[in-house]
């Protein structure tokens, strides 16, 4: 089994590759000689260094006492998770599940060794409490692929204790750098190994990849997009907004398979993000591209939400159960709510896993990438943005209005129900096609960004209270029939009639706020 682990370190290179006196840095009583290790260090990308370009690394080390496989993750500067997983002559398939979203088909090889002369110093306390690890690594690097290049270097590597304060790193690199040690320019060994043993002094992480599949009908682009960077014309925020939602995608997914908190509830943003994107700047892209892709992007939001809306929905009903006094609950109402989150929660997990795995996702990622390559921009991607990205935002206001004032206008009831549902959609809708339009449109599309979330969390509200009514019915009926008291759950159903009609009793003053509110856009 692999096991997580957060690393903060900070590395440093030396002209003579020596350290200053550490007992110098306050709070450090002492400095422990620990010796020197010898590690040895496969490291494992494509042809293409598809891990490298994502500051992802994956090893297989010999010597110290971690020897195994590591797969590190970037969390922010000088801070990485990583997963361990014990030595063997292959690749985990957990490990391997991991870096699937960035893999794809691709065969991950045997590309740089990395082999370290590690002398390690321990940095303690008056209490004996371990602070840092400070090692000097003489590290000889061979590639192997290509010519076969090699290099040799030493650095310093200060790495955090586990649960230790990060501000004393700060203390030990101002003695560090007093005495003459300097920030490494590289952000890991791989990454100087790769820089230093290319031929040409380029790595293919470098240098933009194209991807291996591409949409068959795609067409020749009579209008391309410039290289990511400062978007300019009315394209370039379009697809710097489909850009980051891609990358989102291909990031959290490893987070998913882990079951880490909110990485599902994310994911699943991510994916409506890009279809709302496709459908509210059809003037953008061309949608004889984007439909296809939005459709699998739907089908995959829906895979994520059998998992998310369970979710959601078990925190729901344990805290309405936990609001509730001893004298309102009757029969063993926490027990049937926990035993029914857990089997709904294994069984969805289950088969997300599942869905990431799947052809259907690995080829809806490729064609993402091909779509990012070739973007297929109409006309109107080559104008200036206030003026298309303006009239996208307000064609989808202009529908939700349409839709709020039918909600508002049905009696209480199953139809005024899923009007709301319809106006909480579109609501999403039109808040993601502000954020898309907010870097070239500014404060007009950021407030309309904080309305669009207020009132997608009163209607969230509403359609959550729908949910929960619906699965108390549920399980009052399966307590019923195992001769269970179902008075509680009748108790919590009118609790969430009760939040329900607050909610729709503050959406017209709640939509009437935001009315005003929109002048820029009405007018």
């Amino acid at each position: 089994m692999a096991d997580t682990k957060r690393e903060i370190e900070r590395k440093y290179e030396s002209d003579d590759g020596g350290l200053p006196d550490l007992t110098r840095v306050p709070g450090v009583a002492t400095v422990l000689d620990k010796g020197v290790t010898h590690l040895d260090a496969t490291y494992h990308d494509t042809a293409d260094e598809r891990l490298a370009a994502s500051l992802v690394t994956l090893r297989r080390r010999t010597g110290g006492s971690d020897a195994g496989w590591h797969l590190k993750f970037p969390v922010a500067p000088g801070v990485r998770d990583e997963i361990r997983a014990p030595l063997s002559d292959t690749l985990p398939d957990e490990l391997a599940a991991l870096v699937r979203s960035r893999v794809r088909d691709g065969e991950l090889l045997p590309v740089v060794r990395l082999r370290s002369d590690r002398d390690v110093r321990h940095l303690v306390d008056a209490d004996g409490r371990l602070l840092a690890e400070v090692s000097v690594d003489t590290v000889h690097a061979e590639r192997l692929t290509g010519t076969g290049g090699t290099a040799r270097w030493t650095e310093i590597e200060v790495e955090l204790a586990d649960d230790g304060d990060p501000a004393f790193l700060d203390k030990v690199e101002k003695r560090l750098r007093k005495a003459g040690v300097r920030p490494s320019s590289s952000a890991s060994k791989l990454a100087r190994a790769l820089a230093d043993t290319a031929p040409d002094g380029t790595t293919a992480a470098a240098t933009t990849r194209t991807p291996a599949t591409a949409p068959e009908a795609a067409p020749k682009r009579k209008h391309r997009s410039r290289p990511a960077g400062k978007p300019v014309t009315t394209g370039d925020h379009v697809l710097a907004y489909v850009r980051a939602q891609r990358d989102a995608l291909v990031e959290l997914d490893p987070a998913v398979r882990q079951d880490v908190p909110d990485s599902v509830h994310r994911m699943r943003v991510a994916t409506r993000r890009l279809r709302s994107t496709f459908r509210s700047f059809r003037t953008v892209l061309d949608r004889a591209v984007t439909d296809p892709v939005g459709a699998d992007l739907k089908w995959l939001a829906a895979e994520l939400g059998l998992d998310r809306d369970q979710e959601v929905l078990a925190e729901r009903l344990r805290s309405s159960l936990a609001g509730l006094p001893d004298t309102l609950v009757a029969g063993p109402v926490g027990h049937r709510l926990t035993t029914w989150a857990e089997a709904r929660h294994a069984g969805a997990h289950g088969r997300l896993t599942g869905i990431l795995d799947s052809r259907r996702y690995l080829t809806l990622l490729d064609t993402l990438d091909a779509l990012l390559a070739d973007p297929p921009l109409r006309k109107k991607a080559g104008t200036k943005p206030e003026k298309a990205l303006t009239k996208a935002v307000r064609k989808d206001l202009d529908k939700l209005a349409g839709l709020v004032t039918r909600a508002l206008d049905l009696p209480p009831g199953t139809d005024r129900d899923l009007a709301l549902h319809d106006a909480r959609k579109k609501t999403k809708r039109t808040r993601y096609a502000a954020e898309a339009a907010a870097p070239a449109l500014g404060r007009p599309a950021n407030d309309l960004v904080k309305d669009m979330k207020a009132l997608q969390g009163l209607l969230g509200d509403h359609q959550d209270s729908v949910m929960a009514r619906q699965t108390l019915r549920e399980l009052a009926a399966v307590a019923h029939a195992a001769g269970e008291s179902a008075f509680t759950y009748g108790v919590l159903h009118a609790r969430e009639e009760h939040r329900a009609e607050h909610a729709e009793a503050a959406l017209p003053e709640a939509w009437t706020s935001i009315t005003e509110d929109l002048r820029p856009w009405t007018a």
